[in-house]
């Protein structure tokens, strides 16, 4: 079976500093993988080269076994490549609702002034994925009076709304209350699950790595230092002291 996504001898530099340096990497449909590293490791810079933000200096991208390298950002997404961010990317001023629908109608190209919101979306989507994350109750508040946690949720809802095949979420749980963290990946998760979307997070916790991981990818200066089972990964002694902070 081949790799949902996949990276072939992928490098980027800025200036002197190489950010990605021959990169190769598989992922295969199904995986959660988290990738951990220091801050500045490259861990984002990756996420932006394979969401199409940021063009390598060389190497591809495929993703279901297309060529998406050179493709713009909402081309990728179409293809079922959807994201969440560190600082969650909302529209504030709308409610929690209207934050779906909007999702859901820019998929499907029927965003328009003279289209209402709810009448270019199906309505029992937005509903089902409101209650998968637990929003449900929230629907009709402005997003911007939602909690760090809450507004981690609805960023993660918006990309279900996309219909991806896989979900790339940078720190989800990154400014979250450290008693809310695990409650918050269990709805994740669990939304991951049934919707049948392979999940990549970035994470510093590392109990959450090892609780919700079944792979984990370990990046120290622009490359993959390790990759493997938590196990494995989590005790190797590099990773142990460069991005672990054992000495």
């Amino acid at each position: 079976m081949s790799a949902l996504l996949q990276t072939q001898g992928l490098q980027l530099a800025f200036g002197g500093v190489v950010v990605a340096d021959n990169i190769d990497f598989e992922l295969q449909r199904g995986e959660r993988l988290a990738v951990i590293g220091q801050n500045g490791a490259g861990k984002t810079t990756f996420i932006n080269i394979c969401t199409g933000f940021i063009k390598p200096t060389s190497g591809r991208v495929l993703f279901d076994g297309q060529d998406i390298t050179q493709r713009e950002p909402r081309h990728i997404v179409r293809l079922g490549l959807a994201r969440s961010f560190q600082l969650p990317q909302l529209f504030l001023d709308h409610t929690v609702r209207q934050c779906l629908e909007i999702a859901a109608a820019g998929r499907q190209g029927h965003l328009s002034f003279w289209t209402p919101l709810a009448d270019a979306v199906d309505a029992r989507e937005v509903e089902d994925t409101l209650s998968l994350v637990g929003l449900r109750e929230r629907a009709s508040v402005p997003a911007m009076s939602l909690p760090e946690g809450q507004r981690k949720l609805l960023d993660v809802a918006m990309a279900l709304m996309l219909r991806p095949q896989l979900m790339i979420m940078d720190e989800p749980t990154s400014g979250v209350a450290s008693e809310d963290k695990m409650v918050l990946m269990d709805t994740v998760m669990q939304a991951m699950r049934e919707r049948q979307v392979t999940a990549w997070f970035v994470e510093h916790d590392i109990d959450i790595v090892n609780r919700y991981a079944t792979r984990v990818a370990a990046w120290i200066a622009g490359r993959i230092a390790a990759d493997g089972s938590p196990e494995e990964v989590l005790s190797n002694p590099q990773v142990r002291r460069e991005v672990l902070g054992d000495h």
